[in-house]
């Protein structure tokens, strides 16, 4: 068995290999420039500040401070890495549809563009609406709620692992529609799946968006509330490249009748 399984994990590491080299590249330019990355991260943060002093008058102004003697070293590292992961998505895309290649038909493989392409686009689509959407109404809301009270500081490692969860998050819930696309491809689900096993999706979105989200209704709605849409986008996806047949269940409810007649007979 294991003799099987060896020519199978010498592949994947080839392939993770190859995606880990391409994380560092994208590491060690990021690294360059990580100033500039920091800018744009911390941006909604610095917006939701200005937020509270423009409230609050009495109350001291908020501000970003670090906690560790080497903190802004390794906050650098933390923004570099996560823009080198972003950097190498399409890459990482392509060494994962190598791996899976071999076990799909000719006119499957064919499909690697759209997967690559799609994966990636939809990855930045995600990352992008939780910047511009989410991030902006759920820092607001979380600093500016009792702002009049307390001084906000804001501890910029524990900051950057928050944003880039959230940013992460999004970026993989928004992969839904290109998921649903090549399961369909593969013949793994139809519209009919996915519209059975609604209501058990709309459940298990919350649960994700509670554990991806900040602590808050709103942030939590404003990723649950895409993700549904995302769902129903996927079964019009799904519909049109693996549809249900009504024939399949008109044969199996025949054979159902038929196994009852026999059984009483």
């Amino acid at each position: 068995m294991f003799s099987e399984l060896k020519p199978h994990l010498v592949e994947l590491r080839k392939r993770l290999g190859l995606a880990v080299l391409s994380i560092f590249i994208g590491f060690v330019i990021a690294f360059v420039f990580h100033e500039g990355i920091l800018e744009w991260i911390t941006a909604p943060l610095n917006e939701a500040l200005e937020q509270v002093a423009h409230l609050s008058k009495k109350a001291a102004d908020g501000m970003v401070t670090t906690h560790q003697v080497g903190g802004a070293f390794f906050v650098a590292l933390k923004v570099s890495f996560f823009a080198g992961l972003l950097g190498a998505l399409p890459f990482i895309l392509y060494q994962l549809w190598l791996f899976i290649a071999p076990g799909l038909y000719n006119n499957e493989k064919k499909m690697v563009i759209p997967f690559v392409v799609g994966g990636s686009v939809m990855f930045f689509v995600g990352v992008m609406f939780a910047y511009y959407v989410v991030t902006p109404f759920g820092f607001q809301f979380l600093i500016t709620f009792g702002s009049f009270l307390y001084t906000p500081l804001i501890n910029i490692e524990d900051y950057v692992g928050f944003f880039t969860k959230i940013m992460m998050g999004f970026g993989i819930a928004f992969e839904l529609p290109v998921f649903a696309y090549f399961l369909a491809l593969l013949g793994l689900v139809t519209d009919k799946t996915l519209k059975d096993f609604f209501k058990y999706a709309v459940l298990i979105i919350f649960v994700l968006a509670a554990l991806l989200t900040p602590p808050d209704i709103l942030t939590q709605l404003l990723m649950a509330a895409p993700l549904i849409v995302l769902y129903g986008v996927s079964i019009y996806i799904v519909r049109a490249v693996n549809p249900h047949k009504e024939e399949e269940d008109d044969e199996d409810d025949k054979k159902e009748e038929e196994n009852e007649s026999k059984k009483d007979a």
